[in-house]
């Protein structure tokens, strides 16, 4: 007992002098000038206008100039700037009653309409006993009947029930018009009809004929960072424009059917979802916008094979189609995101924490000392975490790397319970979390991180542009006070 009041008395001496290190550096700019002032406050207050007066005198054509030169440099700064990019609101599909199934109903469906043995049925019971998925997340219609019915008629369905509900909401929530949109940019990863979902969303909503529209495959859980990132070059070069981005994954033609343990892990993961996200950079809109895209990072590891090969989709030696997950997944993902977090790092830490980052590789890299990488502290640079709700693991492992509290995990851990892994939409199921919970606030920095194969890690950082004290709808709404639940390591099946 007294060894552990030690430890804790330690620990919380060394975050005090951490937070006066972090204070002592924030403040070191204001430090500077005001020494700076005081020194030369003297000799400005010394200055007299009669003498200054004479000075534009003396040097009336050099003030002229350098008026006119400073003038112009303003003007062309204002103007080169890239357009500010405002996400006016967000739109995460909640899937009707129908569609909803608990664990045991998930398994013994499993196992009546899928060619499994015994041990891949055992395998995927033990999977979701730990996977942090709860009792009412959603299927597809075309996996809850009996039997299943998997082509491409109930793909196109569930594929229509999920875009065009929350393309409604989002035109519902924010009253802006189909025919004001001009850029239209969707990503799936494992089904890509023709027509494309882009066009399914021109037919049904009737879209202007010089829309620009971009459909995204095979990126994987991460593309909807990536959605977001080519909105905002297009949104660049395109003013006074508004963008929709809608992200989501088809599961009905992508349930596992066959015995291959490293494919089976998604059946128990995988579940029905979508959202949409309205863009714009109209200066009109900012009073509206719930939050300013400040920055993305992108990081694609795909030259490394081991990276490349990490996730994919194949058919197993029975000709069943799957999407196999490598034993190195964790690895490759844990690289990925240490090569982003370099990369954003100094776009978004404080000065305290960059020295601190800066001075470790130093030391390792050029004095070659035996230092542990320095790990830095990103709860200084964010007030919301939301992390893709890949699978319990994967959080775990974040948490843990990051070292994050169980608060700033909640949206994840809990968007993975009620909702499953919805893929790339999960992170605005996420941010939804936050927002039904009350947590934004004006000013707070929110950093979305997205994995995906390929292998890709991309970050999105935003600002609240206002506090979220109310939402009008939201997948979240009518059960929040039911959230945080306490999450077991292990919660037994009782298929009896």
């Amino acid at each position: 007992m007294d060894y552990e009041l030690l430890k804790t008395l330690r620990q919380t001496q060394s975050n005090y002098k951490k937070l006066l290190y972090h204070h002592f550096v924030s403040h070191l700019p204001h430090i500077v000038l005001m020494t700076l002032l005081m020194f030369f406050s003297p000799k400005i207050q010394s200055l007299s206008i009669s003498n200054m007066q004479g000075f534009v005198r003396d040097h009336l054509s050099l003030v002229i100039l350098s008026s006119t030169f400073f003038t112009l440099l303003t003007t062309l700064y204002i103007m080169s700037r890239p357009r500010k990019v405002y996400l006016i609101d967000i739109a995460a599909f909640k899937p009707s009653d129908c569609h909803k199934a608990t664990r045991v109903a998930t398994i013994k469906q499993f196992a009546e309409c899928g060619d499994f043995n015994d041990e891949s049925l055992t395998f995927q019971r033990r999977m979701l006993e730990r996977a942090g998925i709860g009792e009412s997340t959603y299927f597809p219609m075309s996996l809850v009947t009996k039997p299943i019915n998997v082509c491409m008629s109930t793909a196109r369905e569930e594929a229509e029930i999920v875009i065009f509900g929350v393309v409604d909401e989002i035109f519902r929530k924010t009253g802006v018009s189909a025919k004001d949109i001009s850029i239209v940019v969707v990503n799936c990863s494992l089904f890509n009809p023709t027509p494309s979902y882009t066009s399914m969303i021109v037919n049904r909503y009737k879209l202007r004929t010089n829309v620009i529209s971009y459909n995204l495959g095979g990126m994987g859980c991460s593309a909807g960072i990536i959605s977001v990132d080519l909105a905002k070059n297009l949104l660049k070069v395109h003013p006074n424009t508004y963008a929709l981005v809608v992200s989501t994954e088809n599961i009905t033609l992508n349930g596992y059917m066959g015995n291959n343990r490293s494919m089976l892990v998604t059946n128990t993961l995988f579940r029905m979802g979508g959202a949409a996200i309205l863009l714009s950079n109209r200066q009109s809109d900012r009073r509206r916008a719930k939050y300013q895209l400040i920055h993305t990072v992108r990081i694609h590891k795909g030259a490394d094979d081991q990276s490349y090969t990490c996730v994919t989709q194949e058919e197993d030696s029975e000709g069943n189609v799957g999407v196999s997950l490598s034993k190195d997944l964790m690895a490759v993902a844990g690289e990925a995101l240490k090569t982003n977090i370099t990369t954003l790092g100094p776009l978004v830490l404080p000065m305290s924490e960059q020295l601190l980052f800066l001075g470790t590789i130093l030391l390792r890299k050029i004095f070659k000392m035996n230092v542990k990488p320095y790990i830095p502290d990103f709860k200084l640079a964010f007030e919301h975490f939301c992390i893709h709700a890949g699978g319990r693991a994967v959080l775990d492992e974040l948490e843990k790397s990051l070292k994050l509290s169980p608060w700033h995990m909640e949206p994840s851990r809990m968007t993975l319970y009620r909702f499953g892994n919805t893929s790339s939409s999960s992170l605005w199921y996420e941010l939804s979390y936050c927002e039904a919970k009350r947590r934004i606030k004006k000013g707070d920095r929110i950093w979305m991180i997205g994995f995906g194969s390929g292998f890709k890690c991309n970050s999105a950082v935003w600002r609240a542009l206002r506090s979220v004290d109310y939402v009008k709808e939201n997948p979240w709404m009518d059960e929040i006070e039911k959230f945080p639940v306490q999450l077991p390591k292990c919660a037994p099946l009782d298929l009896d």
